[in-house]
């Protein structure tokens, strides 16, 4: 017999989805080495590219790309912490899994670069 589950809707699910998100960004803050240091550098970069950025468009997309670190640093985790839970032995598509997680990292800083780069170059050589 399956057990009924009672589905959250409108104000009620929104706080729901809220304290979730706060227990993910707790975990985060502290055991996440690699995203502490993304979002400590984040703090100081979101209001670097306001001082920076020479159109809004420019600001916008440098918050946006540094915010995308942290959205795949957050997703990396998430794959990482299910693949834990799944077991502790050794397997080739757990280790894939864990590899293409630290890819997709890897690719969003190198994005936050292609986007930081030629906007911070062109307002330093003016």
């Amino acid at each position: 017999m399956q057990k009924e589950v009672m589905k959250r809707t409108g104000f009620a699910r929104l706080l729901f989805t809220l304290v979730n998100s706060v227990k993910g960004l707790t975990f985060l803050l502290r055991k996440e080495e690699a995203f502490q240091l993304e979002l400590a550098l984040s703090v100081v970069l979101i209001p670097a590219a306001v001082l920076i950025g020479p159109s809004q468009l420019e600001i916008s997309l440098m918050v946006a790309a540094t915010l995308f670190v942290l959205i795949v640093e957050t997703l990396n985790t998430a794959v990482e912490a299910a693949i834990d839970r799944i077991g502790s032995e050794y397997h080739e598509l757990s280790g894939l899994a864990k590899d293409l997680g630290s890819l997709a990292v890897t690719l969003s800083l190198i994005l936050w670069l292609v986007i930081w780069t030629p906007i911070v170059w062109t307002q330093l050589t003016k």
